[in-house]
């Protein structure tokens, strides 16, 4: 039978502390009641607590619990909260449900805290991996106005709204770079394995090439001679660009140089500010303090400009402002100079794969280089002072502090954000894949008339001789 400590006060106000033996806590505290004790703690004894959670053995987990399974476990939460299930028997039956991994284990620890006598909130904050800021001050925040139903609706609405928001985003990306990774495997495989034959062929026959032959064959050489560099080019880029983003300047360059791309950082600006701003929202209708729910929106921001936005926000109302003004003032950016050398690097570096195929060209190349550098360093400085918040967000943040239905307006532009980027996704979508067939069209067709025409005079010949 397991050995529960508590700690109680009699009828006289002395602390009593003693340990009991009861099959679970809840018979425990009415055995203390029934001895006139009033039960401020207890805990299960760690040997027996041990013993208890023998069965329930952890499994090993990396990271959190992922964006789904925190989506059902708390609609799940939610609806067993609002059937009238105590909170600790409804995690119970979520934790035995619940697939090994992160989301588990975490709720394996919350049950055992609250066992010995935390709140929900203090529980699920000592599992930041799995209960990020924002999901644990929501909770306390319902614990603390006694709505605690009704913040688990609102945050399953706003884990699924977010979810959903995320998987159009991914979705959106998904296509062209499946489509881009076949289409290299494709050409590489033409150019390591089929090429190769052609050359071989027309080599036997010992005609003249031309000019597209011969550059087809050049690159089939290049190909078959460094190919491991091909799979390195991406996983270094990768490299480069998380190294650069361990600095606090590398990562604000290259998230500025993210939201300024053409098209792609549209839909990533209109995507943070439905996340960012429905973050606040929730939050402000749960009655978080709005120092601290600034605070968390600007920790689940994920950009480093919206950041610092928001930092520059809360400073202001610690000072006194309202939220729109110092929204509209520091929503412009300033110049980055690791902004700019991503944009010059996005146009300039791809000229110089001309020199794996042919170092003839390398003066040409050199300019093309250059003249490519200051295109994009032009549309950087066309573009770099254009703010990050749309004056539609100002405005309705200035008329929800007028009214003092802040969160409302912040839902209404978070819902409008979802909608536009729903609409840029699928126009990206449309737009994407006439470019692809057009792109691989011009690719086919040059590497079938460049095997063609030696093709031709050889056939030439033949009927000639013959």
């Amino acid at each position: 039978m397991p050995t529960y400590q508590f700690e109680a006060m009699d009828p006289q106000g002395q602390e009593i502390r003693d340990v009991i033996e009861a099959q679970t806590q809840d018979e425990a505290q009415a055995t203390i009641r029934s001895m006139g004790y009033f039960v401020t703690k207890i805990t299960i004894q760690k040997s027996e607590k041990a013993a208890a959670t023998g069965s329930r053995r952890r499994s090993f987990a990396v990271g959190g619990a992922g964006g789904k399974k925190m989506v059902t476990f708390t609609r799940q939460l939610s609806i067993l909260q609002d059937a009238g299930l105590p909170i600790l028997r409804s995690l119970k039956i979520l934790e035995q449900q619940a697939k090994p991994g992160s989301l588990k284990n975490a709720l394996m620890d919350v049950c055992d805290e609250i066992e010995g006598g935390a709140t929900l909130s203090e529980a699920m904050s000592k599992c930041p991996r799995v209960f990020d800021r924002l999901y644990v001050n929501m909770i306390k925040a319902g614990e603390a106005g006694g709505s605690l139903e009704t913040i688990l609706q609102r945050l399953a609405e706003f884990k699924e709204r977010t979810q959903s928001l995320k998987s159009r985003v991914i979705g959106a990306l998904i296509y062209p770079c499946m489509v881009i990774l076949f289409t290299c495997c494709i050409l590489g495989f033409i150019m390591y394995f089929i090429i190769p034959q052609f050359k071989e062929m027309f080599e036997d026959f010992g005609i003249k090439l031309p000019p597209m032959t011969q550059l087809l064959i050049d690159i089939s050489n290049r190909v078959v001679q460094l190919w491991f560099l091909f799979p390195l080019i991406p996983v270094c880029i990768v490299v480069f660009i998380m190294l650069v983003c361990k600095f606090r300047a590398g990562r604000m360059g290259w998230h500025l140089y993210v939201l300024k791309t053409p098209v792609f950082g549209k839909l990533m600006e209109k995507a943070n500010m439905a996340r960012t701003t429905r973050t606040l929202g929730a939050l402000v209708s749960s009655g978080v303090p709005i120092i601290e729910a600034l605070t968390i929106t600007r920790e689940t921001s994920g950009n480093a400009m919206y950041e610092k936005l928001y930092s520059k926000v809360n400073d202001s109302i610690r000072e006194g402002e309202t939220i729109a003004r110092p929204m509209k003032k520091y929503a412009v950016t300033s110049f980055h100079p690791v902004a700019l050398f991503f944009f010059m690097a996005t146009l300039a570096l791809p000229p110089l794969a001309v020199l794996l195929v042919n170092t003839d060209f390398i003066f040409s190349v050199m300019y093309a280089c250059f003249a490519l550098s200051v295109i994009a360093g032009l549309w950087y400085f066309l573009k770099y002072r254009q703010p990050v918040v749309e004056d539609l967000v100002v405005n309705m943040v200035d008329v929800g502090e007028e009214t003092g239905e802040l969160d409302v307006m912040l839902y209404k532009v978070a819902d409008y954000y979802d909608e536009e980027v729903k609409t840029l996704a699928d126009g990206m979508l449309k737009l994407i894949e006439p470019c692809m067939i057009i792109f691989l069209g011009l690719v086919v067709g040059f590497i079938v008339i460049s095997l063609f025409m030696p093709l031709i005079q050889i056939i030439s010949g033949l009927q000639g001789g013959g």
